[in-house]
């Protein structure tokens, strides 16, 4: 179900414009409009699901699917071999910003560890 004044369900609806790279049947890919890497590109479900705790806890396979649909991305991107990150933000506190649950998939050069 969408939420209204979510911006990720305009983009899904087709109502605000996105660079798509890939789109599953529960999934959608995108760039981001602010990278922070080569390849960045947010890998969300089509549903309005909050973060990835709530997707976690209704145990409907939806997190599964977004790394799945993450890793071709990867693959296609040509930074599966390299290797690739996956970051998901829970919560203001964390950096998230858009309250519909997204992976960054950041790739393409090194990424050094702490992330900051």
């Amino acid at each position: 179900m969408a939420q209204d004044d979510c911006l990720f369900c305009k983009i899904v609806k087709g109502e605000v414009p996105a660079e798509i790279v890939r789109e599953g049947k529960r999934t959608l890919a995108f760039r981001d409009i602010n990278p922070q890497a080569p390849t960045h590109v947010l890998v969300i479900p089509r549903e309005h699901v909050p973060d990835a705790a709530s997707a976690a806890e209704a145990d409907s396979g939806l997190v599964d699917e977004v790394v799945r649909e993450a890793r071709a991305v990867a693959e296609a991107e040509g930074v599966a071999e390299t290797g690739y990150r996956l970051v998901f933000n829970t919560g203001s506190g964390a950096g998230q910003t858009v309250f519909h649950l997204h992976a960054h998939l950041l790739g393409g050069r090194g990424l050094n560890w702490p992330p900051g």
